[in-house]
């Protein structure tokens, strides 16, 4: 992987391109076009997809690339202003009120406002977000915003909305410089239209079976290139089976690392059957694949492919 940081954002859509293949992040047409746009608009960019497509990973690429930190808020049912916000630090807070008691001070309102103080926040990651790291936003990354509820959903929008939290005892703190903002989600609910409107948007799917080989042979160049693409041969036919959780990518990567570490050079039933929980992960997808069908899908893997070669 490129240790290449550039000092500005990509002032094109093929530089933009271009700064995610430096770090290994294949990018079609369309996900460099909404990017650039996001970058060059300062919106929020809301991306969907199923799971292990490479949502997160654009977040995390776009840190490196640009040089800036990665705030991440990863979204969970229940979640709440105290986890993602901010909190204050009662227990510093309660030592602070019996030292000021015992030394006699008996002003409440300077114990209240030096209790209420910056030295007793506690900055949750939006918070984080809206802080520059030497003069620079950084990129914020709300990971699987479907597992929230909606009211907190609706919390995020006013935030998105002015880049600004207010604190009743200290104020409103605004962002200097709006952060990068990457918002994900594995649409197991449907997000409101007034949040998305926010935002660019864009639907990451699954990589066509060019892009998922090079992306292989990056992540994994140990890798045997047969076996490499049987392997994404394999795996692209998984996907139109309709199993209950179809592979993503980063199972793709797994599998090939395990195949790699096993010293295998091609694909045969045993193997598939002892490795197969590297690539799927429901027990009803890893039986039916354990049957003739996934005989079947081998065989066809290597008629494909020996008429290719």
């Amino acid at each position: 992987m490129s240790d290449h940081v550039a000092s500005s954002p990509p002032s094109s859509i093929d530089e933009t391109i271009a700064m995610l293949g430096a770090h290994d992040y294949l990018a079609g047409r369309a996900l460099g076009t909404v990017l650039f746009l996001a970058l060059r608009m300062k919106r929020p960019l809301f991306l969907e997809g199923e799971a292990g497509v490479g949502k997160t990973e654009i977040a995390k690429v776009l840190s490196k690339a640009l040089g800036r930190p990665l705030i991440r808020l990863q979204c969970y049912e229940g979640l709440d202003v105290a986890s993602a916000v901010y909190e204050w630090n009662y227990p510093a807070q309660m030592l602070e009120i019996r030292l000021a008691e015992a030394s006699g001070m008996t002003d409440r309102g300077r114990i209240e406002s030096d209790i209420f103080s910056e030295r007793y926040l506690i900055r949750r990651p939006v918070l984080q977000a809206l802080s520059s790291v030497g003069g620079r936003a950084p990129v914020f990354l709300i990971d699987e915003l479907d597992r929230t509820d909606e009211a907190f959903e609706a919390f995020l929008l006013e935030v998105l909305s002015d880049f600004q939290v207010t604190i009743p005892e200290l104020g409103t703190i605004k962002a200097g410089e709006p952060p990068i903002v990457i918002i994900t989600t594995n649409r197991t609910r449907e997000v409101h239209d007034a949040l998305k409107r926010r935002c660019l948007y864009h639907w990451v799917d699954y990589p066509d079976a060019a892009q998922e080989l090079e992306i292989i042979r990056r992540k994994v160049p140990r890798c045997d290139e047969a076996l490499s693409a049987q392997i994404v041969a394999y795996v692209q036919k998984l996907r139109g089976l309709d199993l209950f959780k179809n592979p993503g990518v980063a199972e793709t990567i797994d599998w090939a690392t395990a195949l790699t570490e096993l010293d295998r050079l091609a694909l045969d039933p045993q193997t598939i059957s002892d490795t197969i929980g590297t690539l799927l992960k429901y027990q009803d997808d890893i039986a039916r694949i354990q049957t003739s069908e996934g005989a079947k899908v081998l065989d066809e893997v290597r008629h494909e492919l020996a008429q290719a070669g």
